[in-house]
């Protein structure tokens, strides 16, 4: 067989792989500035040995120009020719214009002039192609001539190609990478015998997986990195877990046995042990670098977005701008990365402003298979990677059969993000040596691959034997490590049976001065959040000045005029005027704030305007960074358009900088359902499953103002469903005032809970949705429950109205123009945990009461009915009024959360205000 032309049978599993040279077109084959000096001095080389005939140097320049496009082809396609499949399955034809006679050298024994091309002057077109075979069609496939710097793809061709470009390591390099291989595999078969049937997940077939990571830990640490954050789904992850992550064996076996993760007097739910994280700190030639394994749950690619929001609040906690010191690492399933949305989300925050982590390394464990489904049928594109061009990041496609090449990626890989701070693709050609988990049949639906699978050696015989082949290692080197490594197991093994969890894997590091809420100590509930007066008046300044030299938009101006005249006078303080006020004294008191959403700056309602853009020349200026306070600072991002993937990076955000606020805002508040895997899988149960604790804030605009269904409904029953065991806060509040204090108490705490606030579209602007200078200055705290500033006496009283939100204002005006004096109207201004103890103390001082109305603008199946009746009637026992039970006034049970004819929303919304005043 000609070395030229071989019979290539290993390429991507897809059949229109071998695209038409047409495709090739002049921005992928167009010889560019480096390429074109090449020919030039080729020229130049045959005129100084002697070669001065016009003719004879425009056949130099010619042939010249046809070699450097035989290379430029390699750098385009020569990825197609790869040996990546271990298993050999993926059949395609070799592509017709990697070989020379498509080019127009049919004698492979032609010289032709190279200019240095290559590392050559001259050069036969037989070693030309020899070599570029061995660049690009050995077990490293590259691709990056998608990419249109011309600087990045100068560092790849520099690492891969030319007649000195070789994958090298010492002996004892080579040593280390099998030994990691080894325990990879040993560790798997370990776990099959002991605990036989059970789950794992095993990375078994892909265990190059090992050294991989451990040569990202070796040289990210050489390059300045000192704090990698790790995502992975379950495949593989017990592995990690042991193997990079450092956690003791004999930890794991004790969950194997049913024992707990954490001990015995943490409580929360817990999780499969193919779920957990850990954290470590791993040193490599006296680099010390600390490695965290974030938790996730089984949505696949879901805590991709954690950790890069993780990473990125370690950067800036740090002050590393450009994220040379932290690296987020990722690891993808083939069918997951092609798959998963939140993926393409992801690279697309990559290199946004207060989203970019510096570069992202994405190695996806490619198993050539999804759970059943074959690749023909799980994507549109030849790779799985392929979605990472979107982003023109470097893809080294690389076989897991050959250790030394996955290991080598990576060290490329790790180089170019130092290099350029940008996302970079491992795409590892592996397999599944059993089923989805070890109790699947894998051949029901891939007969042939697991055929061949069966027969297929492991990793460690496959590189042992080439190392032994290399005089590395002697023949009995293997099987003495296989030993060696199995009595320690069994050694951690038996020492499982006592070992006990000591300490619980939070509240450490960034979290150590905070602590989980004492039920008993009411005054961690509810804390002073007032402000001095002088830091009220700093403020004032602060949110209205203009400076001279900033040209604001009109009514912009006069917006502030009116804020100004707000302040000053110490009355109509509005909506956006009190979160201003909460998030300035927050920076003040040594917090930081960041705010992220679509359109947060300006604001969705025009109603915050937290950033000013100049009207002549774009700047951006925002108040609150012009404080020039220490420490952390004040952030408004509006974020691209994406829910899943933005709030997931705010959560990740959260965990990592307890001393941040961190707010997500929904452009409105039915939007966050785009996010409902971070809301059900994260921010509601992380705590519980995982010993995860966040701060993070939700702002969901909420309200019924005739919008239609789309845009009324923040679904406050799901956040209501998914509340238990003290996991989080739901609010729903109506004042500037109330508004400013939840906001300050969420920090000024010693602990931390997500906090949803149901925020308001109509009450922005509302006249009797305002506050005074002496609700934020002085004493004063949040108020869970809000009396009736009208109502009658409580001895008066014979009917409540308990409400939350907007609807409470709607009941004011309507009782006062119907001369109603027996009725209060209370707002239930935090609906989780539900205020029963202060809302048993007012129905106590109501002794001529005869009924109690839970008055909602949501359908009856909908909004706080389904939480709250059962709570109002324990109330009403504990309060002295046994057997009165609440009454519901609300829209009917719906489908669809609300109308989208404005007549028929008025009719609604006048007939259960009516309902509930017992009009």
């Amino acid at each position: 067989m000609d070395a030229i032309s071989p019979d290539r049978k290993q390429g991507p599993s897809w059949e229109k792989a071998n695209w038409p040279i047409s495709e090739l077109d002049d921005a992928n084959l167009g010889l560019d500035p480096v390429e074109s000096n090449y020919v030039e001095q080729a020229k130049a080389a045959a005129q100084a040995s002697g070669v001065v005939d016009e003719a004879e140097l425009i056949r130099v320049a010619d042939n010249a120009i046809r070699a450097m496009m035989i290379i430029r082809t390699y750098r385009v396609r020569g990825h197609l020719a790869a040996r990546l499949d271990p298993l050999g399955l993926s059949h395609h034809e070799f592509p017709k214009e990697l070989t020379p006679e498509w080019h127009g050298f049919p004698d492979l024994d032609q010289e032709v002039w190279l200019g240095g091309a290559l590392g050559f002057d001259r050069a036969t077109i037989r070693t030309i192609v020899g070599i570029l075979q061995a660049n690009y069609c050995g077990t490293v496939g590259v691709e990056y001539m998608h990419i249109n710097d011309l600087e990045e793809r100068r560092f790849l061709q520099e690492r891969v190609e030319g007649k000195n470009a070789e994958i090298h390591f010492t002996p004892e390099g080579k040593q280390a990478i099998l030994e990691k291989v080894i325990e990879g595999e040993q560790w798997e078969k370990f776990l099959a015998r002991k605990y036989v049937g059970t789950k794992r997940f095993g990375l078994d077939g892909g265990e190059s997986m090992i050294p991989a990571l451990e040569a990202i830990i070796k040289y990210g640490g050489q390059l300045g990195v000192t704090e990698m954050t790790i995502g992975m789904a379950h495949r593989g992850r017990l592995n990690v877990l042991a193997n990079v992550m450092g956690k003791p064996y004999r930890a794991i076996f004790h969950e194997f046995a049913g024992g707990a993760s954490n001990p015995e007097d943490v409580g929360g739910s817990g999780d499969v042990k193919y779920h957990l994280g850990t954290s470590s700190d791993r040193s490599f030639d006296g680099n010390e670098v600390h490695l965290s394994l974030v938790p996730n749950p089984s949505h696949l690619e879901a805590v991709d977005p954690v950790v890069l929001g993780k990473s990125r609040a370690v950067m800036t906690i740090r002050g590393d701008k450009h994220g040379k010191t932290v690296l987020p690492i990722l690891l993808h399933g083939d069918a997951a990365f092609a798959g998963q949305g939140v993926v393409a989300e992801c690279l697309m925050m990559s290199g946004l402003p207060g989203y970019g982590t510096g570069g992202t390394i994405h190695f996806v464990i490619n198993n050539q298979v999804g759970f059943t489904t074959s690749p023909q049928f799980a994507r549109s594109s030849p790779y799985p990677s392929d979605i990472a061009k979107s982003i023109q990041a470097p893809i080294l496609h690389v076989n897991g059969d050959d250790p030394e090449a996955v290991t080598w990626a990576c060290k490329v890989a790790i180089e170019f993000r130092q290099t350029f701070g940008r996302d970079v693709v491992i795409d590892m050609w592996c397999y599944r040596r059993f089923g989805h988990n070890e109790g699947d049949e894998p051949s029901f639906t891939q007969p042939l691959m697991y055929a061949e699978i069966k027969t297929h050696p492991p990793i460690s015989e496959v590189y042992s034997q080439r190392l032994v082949d290399e005089g590395v290692i002697g023949s009995q080197w293997l099987k003495g490590k296989v030993d060696d490594f199995t009595r320690h197991l069994e050694d951690e093994f038996e020492a499982a049976e006592e070992f006990r969890p000591t300490t619980a894997d939070w509240f450490g590091g960034r979290w150590a001065k905070l602590q989980m809420p004492d039920e008993s100590v009411s005054g961690r509930r509810n804390t002073d959040t007032a402000i001095p007066a002088e830091m009220y008046d700093k403020l004032t300044d602060v949110l209205t000045h203009v400076p001279e030299d900033l040209d604001i938009h009109k009514t912009l101006t006069r917006i502030l005029k009116a804020k100004h005249k707000a302040l000053s006078e110490g009355e109509g303080i509005d909506w956006a005027t009190g979160e201003a006020l909460a998030f300035g004294s927050l920076l003040l008191d040594g917090y930081g704030v960041r705010l992220s959403g679509q359109d947060s700056g300006r604001g969705t309602f025009s109603q915050r305007h937290a950033a000013w853009i100049d009207q002549k020349t774009g700047e951006k200026f925002i108040p609150l960074r012009e404080m020039k306070v220490p420490g952390p600072r004040f952030e408004v991002r509006d974020s691209p358009l994406s829910e899943y993937g933005v709030m997931g990076f705010e959560y990740g955000y959260s965990i990592a900088d307890p001393m941040t606020m961190t707010l997500w805002e929904a452009q409105f508040g039915d939007f966050a359902n785009g996010a409902q895997i971070m809301i059900d899988q994260f921010i509601a149960s992380g705590e519980a499953k995982w010993l995860r604790a966040s701060g993070l804030v939700l702002l969901l605009p909420h309200g019924y103002e005739g919008q239609g269904p789309e845009h009324s409904s923040a679904r406050l029953e799901r956040f209501l469903q998914l509340c238990a065991e003290d996991n989080m806060q739901v609010c729903n509040i109506t004042t500037p005032a109330n508004y400013f204090h939840v906001l300050r108490r969420q920090m000024r705490r010693d602990f931390r809970k997500p906090l949803v606030i149901m925020t308001p579209k109509s009450l922005l602007r509302h006249k009797r949705a305002v506050s005074k200078r002496d609700d934020f200055v002085g004493e004063g705290h949040f108020f869970r429950i809000l009396s009736d500033p009208d109502g009658c006496p409580s001895d008066k009283v014979k009917k409540v109205v308990l409400c939350s939100g907007k609807v409470a204002y709607d009941l004011m005006d309507k009782r006062d123009e119907a001369g109603i004096d027996d009725t209060q109207i209370i707002r239930i201004e935090q609906l989780y945990p539900f205020p029963i103890e202060p809302l048993i103390k007012r129905l106590s001082d109501m002794p001529n009461l005869e009924k109690l109305t839970w008055c909602q603008e949501e359908p009856r199946n909908q909004g706080s009915w389904l939480l709250a009746h059962e709570l109002l009637e324990r109330c009403l026992d504990e309060a002295g009024h046994s057997g009165m039970r609440p009454v519901y006034a609300g829209r009917d049970a719906a489908a669809s959360p609300a109308t989208g004819l404005a007549k028929r929303h008025a009719a609604q919304q006048a007939a259960l205000i009516e309902d509930a005043l017992g009009l």
